[in-house]
Parts: C-alpha cells; structure tokens; sequence
C-alpha cells in the first residue's frame, strides 16, 4: 500500500482500537517510516511494534508536520482535551479519520477546523482482523481521499460507507455493539442448556463454539443467513421446534426491533 497525499499518516492513539490499526497497517506494506503515533505511554507490547518497525513516536504533537491522514483513535470521553493542541497537523491536504463513538464531524471541525473528514465506526473484532467498518465521508473527502481511507480501514475487515452521517448511529446500533449481542447469545444458550441438566463448563464450551463456527459458516458460505438456517432445519425436528419460539410473534425480531432502536437513540443522544 501507498501512502496517500504529502504527509504522514498520523496515529492519534495507540491502544486496542488504534494499535490492531497499525498492525495491519505495517502488514499491509505501509512503510514504518511514513507514520507517526502519538501517545503519552503505549503498552509494552505496542512500544516494541513501533521500534521494530522504524515508527516515529511522539508524546505531543510534533512542530512542523502536516498529516496526510490525522487518524484519531482515542476515547469518546478524553476527544474534547486531546484534540485541540493537534490543530497545527491539520493542513490543506490532510483528511481527518476519527473511529471515536458519537463524535460528530461537527465536534471534530470544532477542535480541528472544516477539512476532509471521515467518521468511522468498527468493532472490537477489528483487534483480530475480522471486523466491519461503517463510514461516512463529508463533502470535503476527495475520490482519491475516500480509497485511500478505505484501503485503511479495510485492515481490520470490510468497510461499508453510508450516505448520511445520521446513518453512522444506525451502524453503531446494528454492528458497532453487536459484537456484546453475539456474546449475551452464547451465554443465554450456555445458561439454557446448564437448565436442560448439562454441567455448566460444558454447557458454555457448546456454545461457545457453535455461535463461533456458525458465524465462520456464514463467513464462508455464499448462501445468506436465511438459507443457511433452512439448511439446519428438518421439518418436524428439533431445530424446527426451537425455531417456532425464536420466530414467534414475540420472539426474537420484535426483542431486537426494541434493542437496535434503543442503542440508534442512545447513539444520537450521544452525537447531541
């Protein structure tokens, strides 16, 4: 990969969410030397990744830089203090990248000025390389911009942009937490079969392991969500039976109708 643009990629943040970013980032072919990271004390572990690889670290920002890409990956709580002294990195070619939840383009332009920016939401299995991304451009994102963006986001799995910023809360509700919905779904069924009489280690090995293997089926697989479930489903059996509580009328949909919609307006209320 070829850095975008007469600047440097500049990491605002090196913990779990900006350091599984620039691993993929050096995996990917992206020259140590071309990013700069800032931040006061990164872990043991991501300080070697930087000396190993001919990073540039900082616990300030640097005079006399402007980024190519200013990607910010700090905490939605400490965005208001972080990024007011980095306003000197922004320039008139740097596009802005911010992956920090329910922190609007406008907050950004606050801290930063108008410039191109991205508003970003991944989720936590972007730490392993498979997670998604949903993404918003502003106007400002030039084409040239936007793919180089994209082929940085698309380290830690696909990226999917959306028309309106507004939409990023509806990214955030469906796969920004979805991840903790997945986990309540294996231990609802863990603590379900410890109900059904199996001692409860097991129970949670079970089920552990047959949420991670269907969701590597369904990774694999061309067919769709419905189709694989109809594959799994013999009339009359099991499965079917248990279907016909899920699927019932108050089942399944309806409790996630009610889930997303809560974590949609949280999420805006958050944006402000």
């Amino acid at each position: 990969m070829v850095v975008a643009g007469s600047g440097p990629i500049v990491l605002i943040g090196a913990g779990n969410m900006g350091g599984a970013m620039l691993a993929g980032w050096l995996k990917s072919g992206i020259a140590g030397s071309s990013v700069i990271v800032i931040d006061p004390g990164p872990q043991p572990a991501m300080a070697k990744l930087i000396a190993d690889n001919g990073v540039r670290h900082e616990t300030a920002a640097p005079e006399g830089v402007k980024a190519g890409v200013l990607f910010v990956a700090v905490k939605p709580q400490v965005i208001d203090q972080v990024l007011p002294p980095l306003k000197g990195l922004v320039g008139p070619e740097t596009v802005i990248v911010s992956v920090a939840a329910g922190k609007t383009i406008a907050n950004l332009e606050s801290h930063l000025g108008a410039a191109a920016t991205v508003r970003a939401m991944p989720n936590t299995p972007a730490m392993i390389g498979r997670g998604v991304t949903g993404a918003y451009a502003n106007a400002r994102v030039s084409a040239g911009q936007r793919d180089f963006v994209h082929a940085l986001l698309k380290v830690s799995g696909p990226v999917e942009w959306v028309a309106a910023e507004g939409d990023i809360d509806a990214v955030t509700a469906v796969s920004g937490s979805g991840p903790a919905y997945v986990f309540y779904l294996v231990e609802c069924m863990a603590e379900a079969g410890r109900k059904a009489g199996l001692p409860a280690d097991l129970a949670m090995r079970l089920a552990r392991e047959t949420v991670a293997g269907a969701g590597e089926l369904l990774h694999q697989s061309p067919d769709d969500a419905a189709r694989l479930r109809q594959n799994v489903t013999s009339p009359g059996g099991t499965t079917a039976a248990a279907l016909a509580v899920l699927m019932a009328e108050d089942g399944m949909q309806p409790l996630f109708d009610k889930a997303i919609a809560a974590a949609r307006k949280r999420a805006e209320e958050l944006a402000g």
